[in-house]
C-alpha cells in the first residue's frame, strides 16, 4: 500500500484534524471518494509540495450527500460551481469536493473508482485517483495563471510504462490532439529518456494527425480553446463569433453554467476586447 501519511509537509494540527475528520465522516457514511490533488500526485511521483487544501473526488450522484454529511457534523459547505465543484470549510481551511471539471469533460465516473489506487492518507486507508484519471483531468488546464503540463510530464516519466494506454485513449477520444501535444512536449522535456508510451500509441496519433483532410475542416467556426482556458479564448467567443465548444452538441455545459464560470474569472485575468 502506498502512503500519503505525511503529506503535505506543513499541515497544521487543525488542518490534520479537519481533513481526517471529514475522511472519517465520509467513510462511516459509506460515501465513496477518491483523494486527488497534491496527495495523489506525491504518491505517484514522489514530488512533495505544499498544498492549500485537500481535493476529494466523488461521483455526481454522491455529491449532495457528501456535503450534507459534513454540514450535519457542523462544518460549513457550499456549492461553488454547480457543474463541478463544492467546498467544505473549517474556519479558513477547506476541502474541495470535485465531481467533474471546469470545462465539463472530466466527470467522475464509476471507472475512476474501479481503477483507484489503495493508499494511506493521514493514517487512514483511502483510494487515490489513478494516474490515468489525473492525466485526463489535468491535460486541459492551460490557464495564464496555471498550467498542469509539468504534472503530466512527471506522471508520464514515473508511471508511463505502467499506464493503461487504452483507457487513456478512450478518455481523450475526440480530444486526442490534446494528449498528442503532451506526448510531444514530453519528448522535448526529456530528450534523453525513453518514450513512456507504446510505439503503436504514438504512431496511431501521428497518423491520425497527418491523415486529417487539409481541405475539409469540420466545425470550421468552432473554438475549443475554451476547453483549455476559461479566460484566454473569450475574445474568440465574444468578439470573433466562434462557437463555444463547451456548449451542446460538442460540450456538456449550459449557458448559465458557462456564464457563472466566466463571471468568476478575476478581472486581471480576463482578456481585453479585440475592439
Amino acid at each position: 500500500m502506498q502512503t500519503a501519511n505525511t503529506l503535505p509537509r506543513k499541515l497544521t494540527e487543525e488542518m490534520q484534524s479537519f481533513y481526517g475528520d471529514v475522511l472519517d465522516l465520509l467513510q462511516h457514511a459509506g460515501l465513496p471518494f477518491l483523494v486527488g490533488g497534491g496527495y495523489a500526485f506525491a504518491c505517484h511521483t514522489s514530488i512533495h509540495r505544499q498544498t492549500k487544501d485537500l481535493d476529494i473526488f466523488v461521483r455526481p450522484r454522491d455529491y449532495p450527500r457528501t456535503l450534507d454529511v459534513c454540514v450535519q457534523a457542523g462544518y460549513r459547505a457550499e456549492t461553488t460551481f454547480e457543474h463541478w465543484l463544492g467546498k467544505i470549510f473549517a474556519g479558513e481551511d477547506f476541502i474541495d469536493v470535485i465531481f467533474s471539471s471546469g470545462n465539463g469533460l472530466a466527470e467522475v465516473t464509476d471507472a475512476w473508482f474501479e481503477h483507484g489506487v489503495c493508499a494511506e492518507v493521514l493514517a487512514r486507508p483511502a483510494l487515490l485517483c489513478a494516474p490515468e484519471e489525473m492525466i485526463w483531468s489535468k491535460a486541459f488546464i492551460m490557464e495564464r495563471e496555471r498550467y498542469d503540463g509539468a504534472d503530466i510530464a512527471h506522471l508520464l516519466r514515473v508511471k508511463g510504462k505502467a499506464l493503461d494506454w487504452k483507457r487513456l485513449l478512450r478518455y481523450f477520444a475526440s480530444h486526442w490532439q490534446v494528449l498528442l501535444s503532451h506526448l510531444i512536449l514530453y519528448d522535448y522535456i526529456y530528450p534523453g529518456e525513453p518514450r513512456p508510451m507504446p510505439v503503436a500509441v504514438m504512431n496511431g496519433l501521428l497518423h491520425k494527425w497527418t491523415e486529417q483532410k487539409k481541405d475539409h475542416r469540420p466545425n470550421a467556426h468552432l473554438c475549443r480553446g475554451t476547453l483549455l482556458s476559461r479566460a484566454q479564448y473569450l475574445v474568440d467567443i465574444e468578439d470573433w463569433g466562434y462557437e463555444d465548444a463547451r456548449r451542446s452538441p460538442t460540450g456538456s455545459l449550459s449557458d448559465e453554467e458557462i456564464a457563472t464560470w466566466t463571471e468568476a474569472i478575476p478581472a486581471e485575468l480576463r482578456h481585453q476586447s479585440s475592439h
